[in-house]
């Protein structure tokens, strides 16, 4: 009882302190002043009355009383007629009202301009620096990644423009950059952000917050002196849309041309040429959709091929660079195959910009070209002769093989299948197979069955089912595949198959995964019961749900979001990868092949990496890495070596990869 009586006690008064700050300005002045006199009078008494030096009589105690309220008060305390105190009393209340207002004015400016810089308006001061423009799941990858590519870097520092609150984006990427062993500081002037590194090594992270589509509010992260700009696409469906008008108040904010790299994305295939417009020239946009598609169908026919591409997109490992030709101009391309012993020689950058990758062996190279190289990093491509490794006894020809049809299995439906038939129809061989199985709605049926008519090597068959019920999949025969490939499906109330990158309810990329990884489940479930191994590429949005997936270790998986992060990034750091990449996922051109190490030279024996590397000049090809069968289950590698030291000597097998850049 004595707990509910001091608990409504508490309320009660809770309840009359509301009513009387509800009353207003006045009323909270005069219930103060009302408080005050009713602690200061009482306690200046007692002092008063407890000093052994007080006066003695009655009036001069009430007058030692009304001297210590007014000096506690402020209000002078001040002696003599009642006119002379009453004139005292009233220019001290004036002087206490003056000083009070600017003490008031002088906070609330202080104030209004903390809360202008925990509202991200300021503007940043900042030159050579990394601008990101919006903010979605990409946006983690991408600092990462910048924050990896200037680990080298003596002052570094990345601003960030999204409409959104500036602390929750600081705490968000805070906790993302701690996590990924980097620590947080401090930046100097312009807002706090995150480092990595010691001492002077840092790199800041500058949160503004605004809309990213008016150009006022862009000239926050001052793109005008930056080194790059990232334009990530929102999710949703006006996405694209989004982008689109973020590159036109840039060009509003950032008139002419100007030094910054300009990359930016956009998930639709139909608004790529409208956000390349509005790029403009010289200006990098990526297409989500085709992309994925051709890492898809690159990868299903090249099991392991989305390892190499995540080590030579991320800043971990190798990577691509430049190397000046230095001794090499007037030599061969050839010839430079052999010339660096800790990278490997890919291509050529020309003087005017342009790339050449693995062109002829016997290329010129030119006093202002530069030699394309991956490694692991810009200052370990330096010349060193390796001819001297490589064992002429080693080398063997080439076994003659003729492309054989395939039998494809695609599981799923969305935006991209188009596009992925449409890929597979390029690589494939004549008479090769693909049978589709997704959920099958009226305009599923009948985009599956004009593009089955057009294709001229590939072979369609479109079949409806659920690729979630396991007894679908087990009626279609997995193993006896040469390859499958699970694409992202969503379904609606009605059972039809929505694209996940556009219906932002039943259609999102968390249920899209969700019914990927269901789907995954039970392939696993027909390979174990086949005893074999299946070749398997999936299609994921979010890279969590890649650590869940129940495949085997190493397995192929295309994670969307995160590679075009970390394409953007590349980009953003070298502009003429652009072209390097856009050549390697493309039909045409010079692409990754893992090919059997047998057909370079003899297995069962030690040979060093340059053995290969002349080996597959010879077929005018350039070798940059391995892939081993035995160690492919087993992370973090997964049997694959990009670049390795020429002076290497390894002990092949009949199973093993060599990883090459080829035309075919």
């Amino acid at each position: 009882m004595a707990q509910q009586h001091t608990k409504s006690l508490r309320l009660r008064l809770r309840y009359r302190f509301d009513n009387l700050v509800a009353g207003g300005t006045a009323a909270l002045i005069g219930w103060l002043a009302l408080a005050c006199l009713a602690v200061v009078i009482p306690a200046s008494t007692v002092l008063v009355w407890a000093d052994r030096g007080a006066p003695r009589t009655l009036s001069g105690r009430l007058t030692a009383v009304w001297v210590s309220v007014g000096q506690t008060l402020k209000i002078g305390g001040a002696v003599g007629s009642p006119v002379y105190v009453l004139a005292s009393v009233t220019l001290a209340l004036v002087a206490l009202l003056f000083v009070s207002t600017l003490v008031s004015l002088i906070t609330t400016g202080i104030n209004g301009r903390i809360m202008s810089l925990r509202r991200g308006h300021s503007t940043v001061l900042e030159a050579g620096h990394t601008v990101v423009l919006g903010w979605s799941d990409q946006i983690f990858p991408v600092i990462g990644e910048l924050v990896a590519a200037n680990a080298n870097q003596r002052r570094s520092a990345v601003a960030v423009l999204a409409p959104k609150d500036k602390v929750e984006m600081e705490d968000e990427i805070s906790a993302f950059v701690t996590g990924t062993g980097t620590r947080a500081g401090t930046g100097t002037g312009t807002g706090t952000g995150t480092g990595t590194g010691t001492g002077a090594r840092t790199t800041r992270i500058i949160c503004r917050s605004g809309r990213t589509t008016d150009p006022t509010v862009l000239a926050r992260v001052s793109p005008q002196t930056a080194k790059a700009v990232l334009v990530l696409p929102p999710a949703g469906e006006a996405g694209d849309a989004h982008v689109v008008k973020t590159l036109l108040a840039l060009d509003a904010a950032v008139p002419g041309p100007g030094d910054a790299v300009v990359v930016a994305a956009v998930r639709d295939t139909r608004n790529h040429l409208t956000a390349r417009l509005a790029a403009g020239p010289g200006e990098h946009v990526l297409c989500v959709d085709d992309i994925i598609a051709r890492l898809l169908v690159q990868t299903a026919r090249q099991p392991g091929l989305s390892l190499v591409y995540q080590e030579l997109l991320d800043f971990e490992g190798d990577e691509f660079y430049t190397a000046a030709a230095r001794g090499l101009a007037g030599r061969t391309f050839g010839e430079a195959l052999l010339a660096f012993t800790t990278s490997s020689v890919a291509g050529l950058l020309r003087a005017d910009g342009g790339v050449v990758l693995n062109p002829d062996p016997g290329t010129a190279i030119g006093a202002s070209d530069r030699i394309i190289v991956i490694s692991e990093d810009d200052d370990t491509a330096v010349p060193q002769d390796a001819a001297a490794w490589v064992d002429e006894d080693a080398i063997v020809t080439a076994r003659p093989r003729s492309p054989l049809p395939e039998r494809l299995l695609l599981l799923g439906w969305n935006r991209r299948a188009p596009l992925v038939l449409d890929q597979l129809d390029q690589f494939v061989s004549a008479g090769t197979t693909l049978d589709v199985v997704a959920l099958g709605g009226e305009t599923t049926l009948h985009t599956a069955s004009e593009i089955a008519g057009v294709r001229s090597r590939l072979e369609v068959s479109f079949h409806g089912g659920d690729i979630t019920d396991p007894e679908v999949l087990a009626k279609l025969d997995v193993p006896s595949y040469d390859s499958v490939i699970v694409i992202g499906e969503a379904v609606t109330g009605t059972g039809a198959a929505t694209d996940p990158d556009t219906d932002a309810g039943p259609g999102s990329d968390t249920e899209t995964d969700d019914r990927t990884l269901v789907t995954l489940l039970h392939l696993r479930a027909i390979g174990e019961a086949a005893q074999r191994e299946l070749s398997l590429t999936t299609e994921m949005s979010d890279d969590g749900n890649r650590l869940l997936a129940p495949a085997r270790e190493g397995a192929d998986f295309i994670v969307s979001g995160r590679l075009i992060s970390l394409l953007m990034t590349q980009i953003s750091e070298s502009r003429y990868l652009a072209d390097v990449f856009e050549e390697l996922f493309r039909a045409e051109g010079n692409e990754l092949y893992l090919k059997p190490v047998a057909d370079y030279v003899r297995t069962g024996h030690e040979v060093s990496f340059a053995t290969l590397v002349e080996s597959a000049r010879r077929r005018g090809e350039c070798a940059v890495g391995y892939r081993l069968r035995a160690p492919a289950a087993t992370g973090p590698a997964f049997g694959v070596r990009l670049n390795p030291d020429k002076r290497q000597r390894v002990r092949f097998g009949e199973h093993d990869w060599l990883i090459v850049l080829a035309e075919s």
